[in-house]
């Protein structure tokens, strides 16, 4: 039985201009090492030999994963359930701006236990969320009451459903990378947006940590985006870059857990410190955020 795959061609762009650049650890589950490679024309990066769909699971059996276990326990999981509070209300406020709607239809794809799509339901958006984790979707029901749908669900949505599809840290887990984004093109209306936020490996807190950097995480995360690489996945599926907003509170919690990945301990001073660096360089250079919230919209 097949349980890796390898990538020949960029999983982007198809391009054979591909060149290893790291090995990295998964510091959360396995502790097993993977190759992070990088392609020579759009400039994705992504984790070689991955583990196939239906093996990734075990990765993923960590209450580290706080989006699909909504766990308090622990230190950085207090303070990101603090920091949430805040970028919810962001994200719904960047969700209006961006739409022009007070309120309108939304997806939520891995939408996780469903904190993000109770607050759009509280500012009267009609919501749908999908979600592969079959236990993150029983605590969306228990917790908000919303009736999440299966992953596989996505592609039996009507065309033209929704004025906005959200993805916060989504993408770079999904193995059907082309079939996600011309799905997306089919159900967004003519006039909404598509909200991708990931990762940004270009990023100041990157360049510090390298192969420590958490936000690589790998098995989970298989690709590794930079604002060049997904401003050409978009156009590729007749998508343009709308606007791109940083997401700063990220690079604290990517320096906390970045820190504990090279000693085992942590170092909340130094985090601190390498979070406010990365703070100051995004208020000159938005793209050198730890985390870009991409907006796109359809090409005329």
């Amino acid at each position: 039985m097949i349980t890796t795959t390898s990538f020949t061609s960029c999983p982007s762009c198809k391009s054979n201009l591909l060149s290893k650049v790291m090995v990295c650890r998964d510091h959360t589950v396995s502790q097993e090492s993977f190759e992070v490679w990088e392609c020579g024309n759009c400039q994705l990066r992504f984790t070689q030999h991955i583990p196939v769909s239906e093996a990734i699971g075990r990765y993923y059996q960590s209450d580290n994963y706080i989006s699909h276990s909504d766990s308090g326990e622990g230190f950085i999981n207090k303070i990101y359930k603090l920091a949430r509070k805040y970028t919810l209300q962001s994200k719904r406020r960047m969700i209006a701006t961006q739409t022009g709607l007070p309120s309108g239809k939304l997806l939520d794809v891995g939408c996780g236990t469903g904190a993000f799509l109770a607050t759009m339901k509280q500012a009267n958006w009609q919501v749908t969320g999908v979600e592969p984790d079959a236990g993150a979707r029983d605590k969306a029901g228990k917790l908000y009451g919303i009736d999440v749908l299966p992953a596989p669900a996505l592609f039996s949505l009507p065309q033209d459903s929704f004025n906005a599809i959200t993805l916060w840290h989504v993408l770079e887990h999904v193995h059907d990378l082309h079939g996600y984004m011309n799905q997306f093109k089919k159900i967004l209306t003519r006039s909404g947006c598509l909200f991708i936020a990931v990762p940004n490996y270009t990023a100041t807190d990157a360049a510090h940590y390298q192969s420590n950097w958490a936000a690589y995480d790998v098995p989970r995360h298989l690709y590794h985006f930079s604002p060049k690489s997904m401003a050409l996945l978009a156009s590729d599926h007749g998508f343009s870059v709308k606007a791109i907003h940083p997401m700063l509170l990220d690079a604290y919690y990517v320096a906390m857990l970045s820190e504990q990945h090279i000693n085992g301990k942590g170092n909340l001073f130094k985090a601190l410190w390498q979070g406010t660096r990365c703070l100051i360089s995004t208020i000159a250079n938005t793209k050198s955020s730890s985390s870009l919230v991409y907006i796109l919209e359809k090409q005329p």
